[in-house]
């Protein structure tokens, strides 16, 4: 049985979390790990960053975040990044990734999360809204705002 962990981001493993890459196909969809921790790294306040491991191997990243104060209100509570393995998705990592964040905004007494993906073939939309986010009618450059209840 695969034992799943969450991680914060250490010294130890970062250069692990800056290697998970997903399919070729799906990079116009997501920002690379990196280049997320770098946005993290200018916003720790908001920002809240993960390693989920699988068997103390990374399997994949997820970026909430947090800001009750954000005048966007798609920006105060939800996901900010996902990012799972190109060799291990459909295992499960991607839904357990989601549902820390959402255990977390829970904990921190949020009511509602949400997620904005870029629409098109191939991209995040058919998972997320299997796992119950809905579309609320907003974009925002150009991505879909999608909002699930807490």
């Amino acid at each position: 049985m695969t034992i799943l962990t969450v991680e914060k981001i250490t010294p130890e493993n970062v250069a692990a979390a800056c290697q998970l890459a997903v399919q070729p196909h799906q990079k116009k969809f997501v920002a690379p790990v990196a280049v997320s921790l770098a946005e993290a790294y200018t916003q720790p306040e908001i920002a809240w960053p993960r390693v989920i491991a699988a068997d103390g191997e990374p399997v994949a990243f997820v970026m909430g975040c947090f800001n009750p104060e954000a005048d966007l209100d798609f920006f105060r509570c939800g996901i900010w990044r996902l990012n799972v393995g190109a060799c291990v998705q459909g295992r499960g990592y991607g839904r357990f990734a989601v549902e820390t964040v959402l255990d977390e905004a829970r904990r921190r007494g949020e009511k509602v999360a949400t997620v904005l993906w870029l629409p098109g073939d191939d991209g995040p939309e058919q998972f997320y809204l299997k796992l119950g986010f809905h579309p609320t009618g907003q974009t925002h450059h150009g991505e879909v705002v999608g909002r699930i209840e807490l």
